[in-house]
């Protein structure tokens, strides 16, 4: 009953989204009737409604253990734990897809309801644009990867052909056995089951669909033909979100590969990683770039381009994920979704960029202001730009470009491996730390190296003390040094610059510093909370130069009681518990370790694997065992190529410098981004409360 509710819920979303494309475009450019747009708004709103009931349809399949459902078969068995059930829910492609479009239609309902009267020009168009994504994605769900086909016998046919998968009863069918079902259900693969995988495909999906919201506010003020900086206001917080979403998603992704596919890293460059990475970075240099249009009426036509990338590289991405186009431990499994994918990708893109190409024909798109200064700071967030569009050719050439174009030009493979980006990346990121470090102290319109020379005295000072810790723990490489100050640079500017707005404050309001730095925060959210989003950055950027450049590793087989030294730290091999079963059906091979330190037992660890017994395809895992510190972490895993008795086991063990920083810049990353989104409070309370009671006032005289 729950999958046949939740495939009419979606085949009548499928319907609504597609009605609600043709009423707004209908009403707002030919019949010219309010009525008619108002239908195609609160289709969009009913999409939503319709998608969430298909959604809970599915869900509760889930939970109820419903095994007819191919799907509910396919990623869950009797022995998963009910966190595990929930989160199969975007396991695998046709329940990501559906549950893609759910939130591509909660996106576009709030973004039509919060904007209707206060963008109501934009309105028609943005949501048309916005229903097109969602209808597309739930016609790949309806007509590709259905999650709600179950399964059926045809006793009448042939032993081999028995068993089908249908959406709708066939003929002369009948319903497989409850138990059977239940005894060969496969479960969910074993790498998602981590907390940390668990949610990052959400936080993945949510900033992809954040980023459609600004890209249909474009397209909205293209087809308009309102070219103010309307549709920037209607969108900054949209793209702020999905930005933010997107950047947890990455985070997340990085310690789930860090935790649970045991190679001692975070990122390796893998081409699906770089898939969410590469709408980070047209994102990230969108964000910069729509403040010179507001604040200077500048780079009109550029910041469309820019969030025409940002949705592009978005589907883009979801397309190389899920259409078999990159082998990946990330990847989906190869479908029919790719063809179809590519095809509205192409086309939605092609469309925008000749929308743009018209008004910019039309001079519609015409700059207000033009570069003044090389210094000023405008000047340099183009700058900025420009380095996050070559970071994300590079990343896209390694990626795609190359294999692909070998594959059609030459019939070979050819991939760009980690070398490639180890060489390639790192001097774009110094330019932009350094960028980040420059920009907040130049001036719109003018600045002079004079002026900008006198404001960076105090970070520069502050920076080169900052080295010396760095110095007497051991770094002594000039490249090495050269990395931690132009990334501490950027940090102490941002410090820097909140601490002198912080004094200015205390001087003028007689507040404390605390309060003051409250009050900006509140008064100017945007301004401060990105000085707070360049510190966590700043911090990620210190944990990623030291876990890279001074990683230490070795291995070694060890009897029971033998032990192996590195980086001033000895592990010593305890015991092996073998074949130890978990609540979920599975067998781990657990070995107890010690870690010592100048004599001092410091950690008891548990490195393991996990091997699947029910589960076809990959089956095991290895889990590592990890002592954190803020100098470093030490990380040991029990290896699963070499074999294992209660007499010997092998272990590698990595040494990673200061890599707890990147998961706690992460974090201080995340508050400066929920700080920028907060409303602006554009006057001071008192000022607002004397003006609101001289208003009573008046109204009582």
């Amino acid at each position: 009953m729950l999958a046949e509710i939740g495939l009419v819920a979606t085949l009548l979303a499928f319907f609504t989204s597609i009605y609600s494309i043709g009423a707004s475009i209908y009403g707002e450019r030919i019949s010219r009737k309010e009525a008619t747009v108002l239908s195609g708004r609160n289709a969009a709103i009913l999409t939503f409604v319709l998608l969430l009931v298909a959604m809970m349809g599915l869900m509760g399949a889930l939970l109820n253990q419903d095994y007819q459902v191919k799907y509910v078969w396919s990623v869950s068995s009797p022995d998963m734990p009910l966190f595990f059930r929930i989160t199969a829910l975007w396991g695998s492609q046709a329940g990501s897809l559906l549950f893609w479009s759910f939130l591509m239609s909660a996106f576009s309902a709030v973004a039509t309801i919060i904007n209707w009267r206060s963008h109501r020009r934009l309105m028609p168009y943005a949501i048309a644009y916005m229903m097109a994504v969602v209808a597309f994605f739930i016609g790949l769900t309806l007509f590709i990867e259905n999650p709600f086909s179950r399964w059926w016998i045809l006793p009448n046919n042939p032993v081999d052909s028995q068993v089908v998968d249908a959406a709708f009863i066939p003929s002369d069918s009948v319903a497989p056995g409850a138990v059977e079902l239940a005894s060969s259900a496969n479960g969910l693969n074993p790498l998602l089951r981590h907390f940390g995988m668990a949610i990052h495909p959400p936080m993945l999906y949510l900033g992809f669909v954040g980023f459609v919201i600004p890209f249909a506010f474009a397209m909205g003020a293209l087809a308009s033909g309102d070219l103010s900086t309307n549709w920037i206001k209607a969108s900054r917080r949209w793209a702020l979100v999905a930005w933010l979403f997107l950047s947890l998603g990455l985070i997340l992704g990085g310690r789930w590969a860090y935790d649970v596919l045991g190679w001692g890293g975070y990122w390796g460059w893998d081409p699906v990683e770089n898939a969410a990475f590469l709408p980070w970075l047209m994102g990230t240099a969108f964000l910069h770039s729509v403040m010179i249009q507001e604040k200077r009426g500048m780079l009109k036509t550029w910041n469309m381009f820019l969030v025409i990338g940002s949705f592009s590289a978005v589907i883009f991405g979801t397309f190389a994920t899920r259409s078999g186009l990159v082998e990946s431990v990330h990847a989906f499994a190869r479908s029919g979704i790719g063809t179809p994918m590519f095809l509205f990708w192409f086309s939605l893109t092609f469309i925008s960029v000749g929308l743009i190409l018209w008004r910019r024909n039309r001079g519609e798109l015409k700059d207000d202001h033009r570069f003044t200064s090389i210094l000023s700071r405008e000047t340099l967030f183009v700058l900025n730009n420009f380095i996050f569009v070559a970071l994300f050719i590079a990343v896209f050439w390694g990626s795609f470009g190359a294999p692909i174009l070998s594959e059609l030009l030459m019939k070979t493979n050819i991939t760009l491996g980690k070398d490639y980006f180890m060489r390639v990346t790192p001097p774009l990121f110094a330019a932009l730390y350094i960028l980040m470090g420059i920009a907040p102290v130049s001036a719109w319109g003018v600045s002079s190296a004079r002026r900008l020379g006198k404001a960076m005295i105090v970070p520069l000072v502050l920076t080169l003390l900052s080295l010396i810790p760095f110095y007497l723990t051991g770094v002594h490489t000039g490249g090495a040094l050269v990395a931690y100050g132009i990334v501490l640079m950027a940090g102490w500017v941002a410090i820097f610059e909140t601490y002198r707005a912080v004094v200015v404050r205390v001087q003028m309001q007689s507040e404390n510093p605390l309060l003051a730095l409250w009050s900006l925060l509140r008064r100017n959210p945007r301004r401060y909370g990105g000085y707070m989003i360049h510190l966590g950055i700043t911090v990620i950027g210190i944990g990623v130069i030291g876990s890279t450049l001074f990683q230490m590793e070795t291995q070694k087989t060890l009897a029971v009681g033998e032990s192996l030294t590195i980086g001033g730290y000895s592990l010593r091999y305890d015991q092996l518990l073998k074949g130890q079963i978990a609540e979920d059906g599975r067998m781990m091979d657990i070995a107890e370790v010690t870690v010592i330190r100048d004599g001092q037992e410091l950690a008891h660890l548990r490195p393991r694997r996990d091997f699947f017994p029910q589960t076809q395809g990959l089956n095991t895992m290895t889990i590592s065992g990890a002592y954190s510190t803020v100098e470093n972490d030490f990380y040991v895993l029990l290896v699963d190529w070499e074999p294992i008795n209660q007499d010997a086991a092998t272990f590698k063990v990595y040494i990673n410098p200061l890599i707890n920083l990147i998961w706690w810049g992460s974090f201080i990353l995340i508050l400066g981004t929920v700080f920028a989104m907060w409303p602006k409070e554009l006057l001071p309370s008192r000022v607002r409360e004397s003006a609101l009671a001289g208003a009573l006032v008046g109204k009582g005289a």
